[in-house]
């Protein structure tokens, strides 16, 4: 299955699907932030989730409420400016198969954090799909970008480890 999945023609086609669903649902969610009238601004969500972390039954775990109660809320102008943009970003490489791996990595953690704020929606699906597309590897995205960049980017960061190789001092020592 493995092997099907990272190096099948078929399985690139249909991963190139469900990179383009999950990097459509994400684009559209950055680009409706970064364009709404108003400003984006996350406080009232973890203000939301901070009070679910209380109670009989609580819908966010007491630690992540503690984490955004300590430090996201505090700072709350660097997620204003990371979440839209993040979100973004992560569909824009998604869509054009650009980066995948690093993009669907991005997508993972930021879904795992909406849901651990209480917030379900899709993220328990566009969490499944981005698992099979890091499982994928390379071929997520074959049929995109990736298939131009990672052999370059690849060139350029053996030649550069060779150079550094190269230019090192020699450890040996004469007797």
């Amino acid at each position: 299955m493995m092997n099907w999945l990272r190096n099948s023609r078929v399985a690139a086609g249909l991963l190139t699907v469900l990179r383009l669903y999950v990097g459509w649902k994400f684009i559209s969610a950055g680009w409706g932030k970064l364009t709404n009238d108003k400003p984006f601004d996350a406080s009232g969500f973890m203000k939301g989730a901070i009070a679910k972390a209380d109670g009989e039954k609580p819908v966010v775990q007491q630690w992540y409420g503690d984490f955004l109660q300590g430090f996201t809320l505090p700072n709350v102008d660097v997620f204003n400016f990371l979440v839209p943009w993040g979100e973004f970003l992560v569909g824009l490489t998604l869509i054009t198969g650009t980066l995948t791996m690093f993009s669907a990595f991005m997508g993972i953690f930021m879904n795992f954090n909406f849901l651990f704020a209480g917030a379900i929606s899709l993220n328990p699906n566009l969490i499944l799909i981005q698992f099979f597309l890091l499982a994928a590897g390379m071929n997520a995205g074959r049929f995109g970008g990736d298939y131009w960049i990672i052999p370059w980017v690849r060139k350029y960061a053996r030649a550069l480890y060779r150079n550094e190789q190269s230019s090192a001092p020699s450890r040996t020592t004469n007797s």
